[in-house]
């Protein structure tokens, strides 16, 4: 490598914009995991001030990283600081009625001790809501971080733009994709491989809606896809395996896929008979 090249990759350092490390924003993630959920923790707490202490640290980490952002350069930055910490109580129990629906619609769980430690979709969930609050708040990036180590880590790749409601269940969940402008409502439930995606991907197409609707009490079995910003599967639904969808669907639907098989008679080579002579 010659001075010319360091020199322009000098440029591309200089003119890069602030932005704490993934590797930074991952660590604070984890380490507020461990403090929300004591399964997670790597420490024994053996008082309150304890506790109280690693919410004081936390909450500083928290502070010191959105410093280093400049995607959002106006931003107050102690405003956004109390309330994300203000907002945390209502986080954590929504989270807590996310185990509860991914151990009651799971047979194989056997407590929700169990979910919380090993179940890749309460990982997922998790970063989605912390990232989700960060994503209303202007910090995208940041918010992006945090999903896309949880996809890396499970499989699950939700945006968080996507909106996703009270009480929501990932059963497996590898290879699950949930867009931006998706709108999930409370008591869902959905199974590994599940697209709710676009239609369009044209970039002038990224400020509407362009993912789907799904209301309240619908399962969505695996390797379904459903597309469109139009698309709105009505409350109480059932979406079978392998199901496209580009349309709504009404309330109480019951959405199969069928494959049509075309049975062909193989047809005959005609047969000559040859008499010797």
């Amino acid at each position: 490598m010659d001075k010319t090249y360091f020199k322009k990759l000098f440029e591309e350092h200089r003119k890069a914009a602030r932005c704490p490390s993934p590797v930074l924003v991952v660590a604070f993630f984890n380490r507020l995991l461990g403090f929300l959920f004591p399964e997670f923790s790597n420490t024994r707490f053996h008082s309150v001030s304890e506790l109280e202490q690693l919410s004081y640290e936390l909450k500083e980490e928290f502070c010191q990283i959105l410093q280093k952002c400049s995607e959002c350069p106006n931003a107050d930055v102690e405003k956004v600081t109390r309330d994300f910490w203000i907002a945390l109580p209502e986080i954590k129990e929504m989270l807590e009625m996310d185990v509860q629906a991914i151990y009651e619609g799971d047979p194989a769980a056997k407590s929700r001790t169990e979910v919380v430690r090993t179940y890749p979709g309460f990982y997922a969930i998790t970063s989605y809501r912390i990232a989700h609050f960060l994503y209303g708040k202007g910090y995208k990036l940041l918010a992006r971080m945090i999903t896309e180590n949880a996809h890396s880590h499970t499989g699950i790749d939700i945006h968080p733009g996507a909106s996703i409601g009270k009480h929501f269940c990932i059963d497996h969940g590898t290879g699950m994709v949930i867009g931006e402008t998706t709108e999930i409502h409370d008591h869902v439930k959905i199974y590994q491989g599940v697209t709710l995606g676009a239609l369009s991907v044209r970039k002038e197409d990224a400020a509407v809606k362009r993912h789907p609707t799904i209301e309240e009490y619908v399962v969505i079995y695996a390797g379904a896809t459903i597309l469109g910003g139009d698309t709105v599967i009505g409350r109480h639904s059932v979406i079978g395996g392998s199901v496209w969808l580009t349309s709504s669907v009404p309330p109480w639907s019951r959405i199969t896929y069928i494959a049509h098989q075309e049975n062909r008679k193989a047809r005959q080579k005609p047969h000559h008979n040859m008499e010797e002579h």
